[in-house]
C-alpha cells in the first residue's frame, strides 16, 4: 500500500495566506484614501495571520511525535508574532483605525519580505468579503 499524501497541507496554506497577505499589503499601499475595498483587505490581513497561527501547532505535531522538540519550539517562535499582529490588526480595523493598520502592515510586511509574489500571479483578489467574515 501506497503512503497517502495530503496536498493540502497546513505548510502550503501558510505559504498561500502567506503570498495573499503581500499581495494585500502591496494593494492597500496604493489606496489613496481608506474605502470599502481597503476595509476588505485590512480584515483579509487579520483573518490570513489567524489562520496562520492556527496552523502552526498542526504543522508542529509531526516533529513532536518523532520528539524534535528543539525544532518545534523554534518554529513555534519564528512564528509567534503572527498571532499578536493579527489581535491587533483585527482591533484596528473594527475600530477604523487606520493609523494603527497603517503601522501593524508595515511590521507584517517586514517580517514577509522574503515571500515573493511574482508579477502574474494567479492569487487573484482573496480579500473580497473578508470585512463581513471578520464581523460575524
Amino acid at each position: 500500500m501506497s503512503r497517502v499524501i495530503n496536498p493540502d497541507s497546513a505548510g502550503k496554506e501558510r505559504t498561500q495566506l502567506s503570498k495573499g497577505i503581500v499581495l494585500a499589503i502591496r494593494e492597500l499601499a496604493r489606496q489613496e484614501e481608506p474605502g470599502p475595498e481597503s476595509r476588505d483587505m485590512a480584515a483579509f490581513i487579520a483573518l490570513a495571520l489567524a489562520n496562520i497561527t492556527e496552523g502552526i501547532d498542526v504543522s508542529v505535531l509531526a516533529w513532536e511525535k518523532r520528539g524534535y522538540w528543539v525544532k518545534a519550539d523554534r518554529f513555534r517562535m519564528d512564528w509567534l508574532w503572527a498571532s499578536t499582529y493579527a489581535d491587533k490588526m483585527k482591533a484596528a480595523v473594527l475600530a477604523d483605525d487606520w493609523a494603527t493598520i497603517a503601522i501593524t502592515m508595515t511590521q507584517v510586511a517586514a517580517k514577509l519580505s522574503k515571500v515573493n509574489v511574482p508579477a502574474g500571479h494567479r492569487l487573484g483578489r482573496p480579500w473580497v468579503g473578508a470585512w463581513k467574515k471578520l464581523n460575524q
